[in-house]
C-alpha cells in the first residue's frame, strides 16, 4: 500500500514512521509511505507557504497554489483527504475501507489552516481523528496511517488480533448476531494469575473455551452499555443479549 503524505514538517513524521509496526511494514515493503514537503513548491527565498486571509481576521492559511502545485507534481494515490478539524469523524469503519484500496493520500493543515479551494477542488473528502483542534495535520496523519495500515494483510502478525478489537464488528454465538454494531474489546489479563491480591477471573484459567468466549461477549456488551452506548444499533437489549450478561452477573 502506498500513502503520500503533504506536509511541511516531514521530520514530524519521519522518526514514527521508522519504529514498531510501521517501520517493519515498510522495512518488508508492505507500506510505501513518501512525505512531500509543500514547501519545496514556493517559488520565494523564505518558501513561504502561508498568507493572511481575505477579509481580515486572525492567524494565516495554508496557500491553494503551493498546495495544487505540490500535489500536481507528487502524482499521489487517491482519495487525497485534508485533515481538518471540521471534516468528517475518522472511524474504524474508514480505516478499514482504506485498507481495502491500493493507496491514499493526506494532507497536514497548519497554521488556521488552508484555503477552501483546497478541499472544494483538489481534495476527494476531509476527516477529522476526533472533536478537538491540534496545531496541526500531523499527529492526525500517524493516527490515520497506523490505524490503516494494521488491516493492510500480513502488517499484523496475527490477522486474528484485528477482528477481536474495539470498535470491530461482533457476534455473539448465541443465535449468530448478537451484536449489531461495533463493540468495545473485552478486559484481558496475563500471568501471574494473582497479582498483589488481584486474580484473574475464574473463568479464563477454566479451559471450557465455549464458556470463556461468552464471557468475553458479555464483558464486551456491558463494557460498551457503560462508556460507548451509541455504539450500538439498538437502544434496548435482546433477550439474548440478557441473558449473556445474567450469565455472568453482569
Amino acid at each position: 500500500m502506498r500513502i503520500d503524505v503533504f506536509t511541511i514538517f516531514p521530520e514530524f513524521l519521519a522518526g514514527p514512521l521508522e519504529v514498531s509496526l510501521l517501520g517493519k511494514a515498510r522495512a518488508e515493503g508492505r507500506l510505501d509511505v513518501r512525505l512531500h514537503d509543500p514547501r519545496d513548491s514556493t517559488q520565494d527565498r523564505h518558501r513561504s507557504v502561508d498568507d493572511s486571509p481575505f477579509g481580515g481576521g486572525a492567524g494565516m492559511l495554508m496557500r491553494p497554489d503551493v498546495l495544487f502545485d505540490a500535489v500536481e507534481k507528487a502524482e499521489p494515490m487517491r482519495p487525497l483527504l485534508l485533515l481538518t478539524a471540521s471534516g468528517s469523524r475518522f472511524d474504524q469503519g474508514m480505516a478499514r475501507e482504506l485498507a481495502g484500496g491500493d493507496g491514499f493520500s493526506l494532507i497536514c493543515g497548519r497554521f488556521e489552516g488552508v484555503d477552501q479551494r483546497v478541499a472544494d477542488h483538489l481534495c476527494d473528502g476531509e476527516i477529522s481523528v476526533g472533536d478537538y483542534v491540534l496545531a496541526g495535520g500531523e499527529s492526525a496523519a500517524l493516527i490515520v496511517i497506523e490505524a490503516v495500515a494494521r488491516l493492510v494483510p500480513g502488517v499484523m502478525g496475527n490477522h486474528e488480533s484485528a477482528k477481536e478489537e474495539s470498535f470491530s464488528a461482533s457476534s455473539d454465538g448465541v443465535n449468530g448476531d448478537v451484536h449489531r454494531g461495533s463493540v468495545l474489546e473485552y478486559p484481558q489479563y496475563t500471568r501471574p494469575a494473582e497479582f498483589r491480591g488481584w486474580s484473574v477471573p475464574e473463568v479464563l484459567i477454566s479451559g471450557d473455551h465455549s464458556r470463556v468466549e461468552r464471557w468475553r461477549q458479555a464483558q464486551s456488551i456491558r463494557i460498551t452499555l457503560d462508556r460507548r452506548p451509541d455504539l450500538l444499533e439498538i437502544a434496548d437489549l435482546t433477550p439474548e443479549e440478557r441473558a449473556l450478561l445474567a450469565e455472568f452477573g453482569l
